[in-house]
């Protein structure tokens, strides 16, 4: 059986997939037809209900919950790893100056990034957003094209380099609000793949970060030919971040931490109504 898999070329999920995708673990008679994109190219190729197997968003999720089922394994939860909103202006470090001054323009990695939503929860009366590929946001901020810009994977670590400044840390705002690990991102797999398949790629994912976290050098190469001009203490930095327990196996509190994101994206109208069963159940 063969079954396409998209996911994005940063470090955390070249580090996630590479014992899967080359066969460094028993894939159990499954091979994959790998594909990379961005993550908000992915959300729109999971929409399409393109892919067996993808990357998201948990925001993208909400709008492709009728086709796809969640993985245990594979996310991005964590404490400390949310997306920063930064400014290359001190003036707009305040976030009351910000909260009062609707015109100010951000830079986001995307539409239907939970990054995005993060940011339309604290702070609800942004609505000048413009839409960029996340790696071109600190250059958009240093060139004075946009005001704010929402910045998300390795550019955590390099904002401060060119001089940038952080105006709040959006994973710190949802975890005082909740209390509960921020969901970024998962691994779905489309509902018309067989159950008993689903349970089986699930197992299949955490098994590959097992043997990714007992052997942390096995993948260096695969994650270096994708990761653009990243060092390699920069490209393990990014791994600590995104990869942890909860990409292992999600458990009670990270399928909690994904509810209540879901119920206030809900209650706040920044989802459609969700009908469906969540996660992957495997009963095998």
């Amino acid at each position: 059986m063969k079954l396409s898999l998209g996911f994005s070329p940063c470090p955390n999920d070249t580090f996630i997939f590479d014992a899967l995708i080359h066969k460094k673990i028993d894939t159990e008679g499954i091979d994959f037809d790998v594909f990379f994109d961005d993550v908000e190219t992915l959300n729109k190729k999971v929409f399409k209900n393109e892919p067996d197997i993808s990357k998201l968003s948990f925001h993208a999720f909400a709008y492709a919950v009728e086709n796809y089922a969640l993985l245990d394994a594979g996310s991005a939860l964590g404490h400390g790893v949310g997306p920063l909103l930064i400014s290359n202006d001190k003036n707009f470090t305040d976030k009351e100056y910000i909260s009062q001054h609707k015109e100010l323009t951000i830079g986001i990695p995307g539409e239907f990034t939970t990054a995005n939503f993060l940011l339309g929860l604290a702070f609800p009366a942004l609505k000048n957003k413009k839409i960029m590929v996340f790696s071109e946001i600190e250059s958009a901020l240093l060139e004075n094209s946009i005001d704010l810009g929402l910045i998300i994977h390795e550019n955590r670590f390099t904002y401060q380099d060119k001089g940038l400044h952080k105006v709040i840390d959006l994973g710190d705002y949802w975890e005082k609000e909740t209390g509960l690990p921020i969901p970024l991102g998962g691994i779905v797999i489309n509902r018309r793949i067989d159950p008993k398949v689903q349970a089986t790629v699930g197992r299949l994912i955490r098994r590959s970060i097992e043997f990714a976290f007992e052997n942390p050098k096995s993948a260096l190469d695969f994650i270096k030919s994708h990761a653009q001009e990243m060092d390699e203490e920069v490209m393990y930095k990014h791994i600590d971040l995104y990869v942890n327990g909860y990409s292992v196996s999600l458990g009670n509190k990270g399928r909690e931490a994904v509810n209540i994101l879901f119920k206030k994206a809900s209650e706040l109208k920044l989802i459609p109504a969700v009908n469906y069963p969540l996660f992957v159940e495997d009963n095998t």
